[in-house]
Order: structure tokens, then C-alpha cells, then sequence
């Protein structure tokens, strides 16, 4: 009878690696959970890999390509991977149908890869696991837990929805900053045309004529000339400040007080926080309804959040379940959930549908990100317009009272003059 070598955990979340005498996997899998473990990765010990296919004539080469795998296509791939799947198709030849529909990029290089490993005997979840550009961490580990499970193609649909959600939910904001940034684009480069071009020609009329200057017009002008003479002062900044970011995010104390910030800005922060709250909850969701165990899916999900500060949570909260006790009060304390996002986790918990209470509330966070989106674009757009305003129109007034004291002069000396 063949036997099975074997990765799991068990109820303190401790990693456990054994062996296992079965007919088969579904088999090797019962027996297993017999015992007390949840597998998370688990093969035939007789199984030996081939060596790799010898390339044919003809057949497909990698192509040079850096970066990661665009979200949109990862998205797309998984959700034709999952149909696929429910149509009863083998992995391998799914997959080589999915790659050979790509054009060149990283995600067909992976997937090429991917078929070589599986292949080569290794599991569909070990393959993806050898790709991190186009595989991260949730990715692998939702596939390995519906191999464990023999439940793929559910895990997969699941993986789908997840990330379509996700996609969706980035579309809308990116969708909803667009305008705002257009404009303050197009309003920056209008000002500076004219503090650069118009209000100089303005000040030399008024050299020439040595017409005295109010107050508001030695500003503009004293700002016009600081953008003509001294423009470094303005560009270096511009240079150095992304870069500066960047270095600070490197270090972890950087990123806790930069994505602090974040949450706490006036507006932006609302939908900061309601997105990477959703993200959380949609992620662990999504791994514990799939059968990851918790300890491995909070893990998963700290390192996937994108925000350092619900990452520290997420840690205080795989702590307290480690202990022995639950999620409610470490959450409670962490203060990044309001108080109904905590009741729902504490009555998942108690009723054993903690996936179901995550996902409900996700899909409740996602509205509120909508309507946040959306306030707060009704709210910038006449924000901008007035803003716009009063800078054209302090640039306008301040040259216009001198230009209005020249000609008053002017006609009243050809006056007295005749």
C-alpha cells in the first residue's frame, strides 16, 4: 500500500510532518484528520519526478520580462483556471490552455513553469509556490488547502470571487481619483503659465511707468519671480519626496507611522480604513471558508493586509487565539474595527460561521468604501472650482489694481494736459 508524506497542523497550530499508510489520498486524508491534523500539503512517498521534458521543436521559450503579474490578469486567469475546473478539465491541460491564450508577459513565463513542475510530479500548489512574481502567499496556500481537502475547484471559484472584489473595489477608487487629479493637474500647469508668462510682462509695464505697487501685487509678483529664479526650490522637493516615502516604507517603524497617518487623514482616511478593514476581513474569509487553518490564515493575512498598522493587530490576534482565547478583545483594542465589525467576529466565533460573519461584513465595508468614494468626489469638485477661483482671482485682482491706478493717472494727466 502506498504511503503518504505529509505537512499539517495541529490544534495549537503547531507544524506537523509525518507519514501516513493509505489506498489514497482521499483516503491518506481521513486518516490524517483521524489523527487530530489538518494536512496542508501532502503527496505520495513512492512517487519519483521525472526529469523535465526535453525541449521539442517548435515549442514555446520564455521571454525576458520584469515586474509582476498586473492584477487584471491574474484576476482573469483565475477565474477561467475555476471554469475550467468545473468543467471537469485535468489541471495540467487547463493550464496549458490558459497559457497558451496569453501573450508574453510574466504571468505565460509562470505558467509555462507551472507545467513543467507539474509535469515533473510536484503538486499544482508546490508549482505555483516556485512562482512568487505571479503567486503570492494567499494564492498558494488557498490552492494547497483544497488539494489537502479535495475540494479545488471550490477553493478556486472562492480564489476567483476574491479577487474580483478586490479588483473592483481598487477600480472604483482609482476610477474616483482620476478627476480629482486631472484637474489639480490641469489647474497647477494654468497657474504656472501665468506666474511664469503673464505676470512677468504685467511687471515691466509697471517698472516702466514706476507705478507704485499694493501690497497683494509685490506677493504675486515676489511668487512669480521665485518660480522663474529660483525653480530648484520647487522641483527638488518634488524629486526628493517620493523618494524619501519609498526609503521610509523600507523599515518597519517607517511604514507603521506612514500608514498611520493614512488612516487618520481627513477624508482619505474614511476609505483608507474601510479598504484595508474589508481586505482583511474578505482575505480571512475567504482562507478559513477554503480550510486553511486560522493560525496559518491570520498569518497569510497580516502579511497580505498592504497596511502595517492592521498587520500589528492581525498579530495580536493570532497571539490571542495561539493562547487559547478568541479574536473579540485583541480587535476591540486595536480600535481599526468599529464595535459592529467586533460583535460580528465574536458571534462567528461562538456559532462556528466566522467565514460567513467576515465576508458579511467585507461586502458591508465595500458599500460604505462606494458611498465614501462617492461623497467625497461630490464634495472635491466644487472644493476645486472654488479653490481655482480664488488663486486666478487674487492673480487678477493684484495685477489689475495697478494696471486700474496707471490708466486713472494716465487719463488724468491727458486731461489736465488738454
Amino acid at each position: 500500500m502506498p504511503i503518504f508524506v505529509f505537512e499539517g497542523t495541529d490544534h495549537q497550530g503547531q507544524t506537523i510532518k509525518d507519514e501516513v499508510e493509505a489506498a489514497s489520498t482521499e483516503e491518506a486524508v481521513t486518516k490524517i484528520r483521524d489523527m487530530g491534523y489538518w494536512p496542508t500539503n501532502i503527496r505520495e512517498k513512492a512517487r519519483k519526478r521525472r526529469a523535465a521534458a526535453p525541449s521539442r521543436p517548435g515549442a514555446r521559450k520564455k521571454t525576458f520580462t520584469v515586474g509582476r503579474v498586473r492584477r487584471k490578469d491574474l484576476t482573469t486567469f483565475t477565474r477561467q483556471l475555476s471554469t475550467l475546473q468545473d468543467a471537469g478539465l485535468p489541471i495540467l491541460r487547463s493550464i496549458r490552455i490558459l497559457e497558451g491564450q496569453l501573450r508574453p508577459g510574466v504571468l505565460k513565463n509562470a505558467l509555462m513553469g507551472v507545467q513543467e513542475e507539474v509535469e515533473g510530479g510536484a503538486t499544482f500548489s508546490e508549482a505555483l509556490g516556485k512562482f512568487p512574481r505571479a503567486f503570492d502567499r494567499l494564492y498558494v496556500n488557498m490552492v494547497r488547502a483544497g488539494e489537502a481537502g479535495g475540494v479545488l475547484e471550490t477553493v478556486l471559484n472562492r480564489l476567483a470571487e476574491f479577487r474580483e472584489k478586490a479588483w473592483r473595489l481598487r477600480k472604483k477608487i482609482i476610477g474616483a481619483m482620476v478627476y480629482p487629479i486631472t484637474v489639480i493637474t490641469f489647474a497647477a500647469l494654468i497657474v504656472t503659465f501665468i506666474m511664469v508668462y503673464i505676470v512677468p510682462k504685467f511687471e515691466e509695464i509697471f517698472v516702466e511707468f514706476e507705478v507704485p505697487l499694493p501690497a497683494l501685487t509685490k506677493f504675486v509678483i515676489g511668487a512669480a519671480r521665485s518660480m522663474r529664479f529660483r525653480w530648484p526650490y520647487f522641483v527638488i522637493p518634488a524629486i526628493v519626496i517620493p523618494i524619501l516615502y519609498k526609503v521610509v516604507r523600507v523599515t518597519r517603524v517607517g511604514r507603521y507611522v506612514v500608514d498611520f497617518i493614512k488612516l487618520h487623514l481627513p477624508l482619505f482616511g474614511t476609505i483608507a480604513n474601510k479598504s484595508v478593514v474589508s481586505r482583511f476581513a474578505r482575505t480571512l474569509g475567504t482562507l478559513v471558508a477554503s480550510g486553511v487553518p486560522i493560525l496559518e490564515a491570520l498569518n497569510i493575512t497580516r502579511d497580505t493586509c498592504g497596511n502595517e498598522v492592521v498587520a500589528r493587530a492581525i498579530g495580536k490576534v493570532h497571539d490571542s487565539i495561539r493562547e487559547g482565547e478568541t479574536m473579540e478583545e485583541p480587535l476591540r483594542q486595536s480600535k481599526i474595527c468599529d464595535e459592529m465589525v467586533v460583535n460580528m467576529v465574536a458571534v462567528g466565533e461562538e456559532t462556528g460561521e466566522l467565514d460567513r460573519m467576515l465576508i458579511k461584513v467585507s461586502d458591508t465595508y465595500d458599500d460604505d468604501v462606494d458611498t465614501a468614494v462617492e461623497s467625497m468626489t461630490s464634495l472635491l469638485e466644487p472644493l476645486m472650482v472654488v479653490t481655482l477661483a480664488l488663486i486666478v482671482g487674487t492673480i487678477v485682482i493684484s495685477l489689475f489694481m495697478p494696471l486700474i491706478q496707471l490708466i486713472s493717472s494716465m487719463s488724468g494727466g491727458a486731461g489736465r494736459g488738454g
